[in-house]
């Protein structure tokens, strides 16, 4: 499965059994990493491990909501416990609960906070002290090894979006997340970077059918998906002229965990066709 890129290293994917998420992990595992793959759901989770080691890679599954006060030290923690390290850390979970301001609740204004930017922060503090000690026992040893953050942002983040007043806060306070975690872990030898994805073909952005698709969200039922008219212009507007797929989206932050961008942090990349 190995081409060698990324062979040995830990790799942490949050929100990794479906969409972006998961052709995220399965693209680090076939570059060498091991991976701890995240999900609400057991069974999507499991499907991604199962695909991983089917390929000669190496995965488990640590289940949970990201939003769980405990979530980031478990999810750490399964990676120390097994694989005994932790390189790559990629900040993926989320969704999307929309309303405009006036129709907006306090409940879903958090909801979405707390997925997109309290729980990426309290992975990262979760994984500082580990790294601390790892960059100081490398350190010691005369061993360089480059770690690697890669948080997930959107133009919502960048731009704003129309109805996501919580979704487009969160996304920006992850840019500021990024740059301030890029000037306190450089000196453990961590690049900390963000990838903001425009329109990515996934079932948050399909299609909406003849009945409004649902997704089940810690037992809430919110609605997802996009009005053929809206994507139709979407298409229109990407210089590119279409959506990317989710492994054109795992393949930008593949880039921020090479070796080739080791001199490369505090960056907010645009995946976006061009827009």
């Amino acid at each position: 499965m190995s081409n060698g890129r990324l062979e040995g290293k830990v790799a942490l994917v949050s929100g990794s059994g479906r969409g972006i998420g998961r052709a995220i992990a399965l693209k680090l595992a076939s570059e060498g990493a091991r991976v701890v793959v995240n999900d609400l759901d057991a069974d999507p989770a499991q499907e991604v491990v199962e695909a991983i080691k089917s390929a000669n890679g190496e995965a488990i599954a640590c289940l949970g909501s990201v939003s769980e006060p405990d979530f980031g030290d478990r999810f750490v923690a399964a990676a120390m416990s097994n694989y005994g390290g932790l390189d790559i850390i990629v900040n993926n979970a989320g969704f999307t609960w929309d309303s405009v301001i006036q129709k907006m609740t306090d409940e879903q204004f958090d909801a979405v906070m707390d997925v997109h930017l309290k729980a990426p922060f309290r992975i990262l503090r979760a994984a500082a002290e580990p790294i601390r000690t790892l960059s100081k026992q490398e350190a010691l040893a005369g061993k360089v090894n480059v770690r690697k953050v890669v948080n997930i942002s959107s133009v919502a983040g960048t731009n704003g979006n129309p109805g996501q007043a919580n979704y487009s806060s969160a996304k920006a306070g992850v840019t500021g997340l990024t740059k301030t975690l890029a000037r306190e872990w450089g000196r453990y030898k961590v690049t900390v970077n963000c990838v903001a994805f425009n329109y990515i073909q996934t079932r948050l952005t399909m299609p909406l059918g003849g009945e409004q698709a649902q997704i089940d969200v810690e037992g809430r039922l919110l609605n997802v998906g996009v009005q053929q008219n809206v994507l139709t212009t979407l298409d229109a507007t990407i210089p590119l002229g279409r959506g990317g797929t989710p492994e054109e989206a795992a393949g930008s932050v593949y880039l921020f965990c090479i070796p080739e961008s080791d001199y490369v942090s505090g960056q907010v990349l645009m995946c976006s066709g061009g827009l």
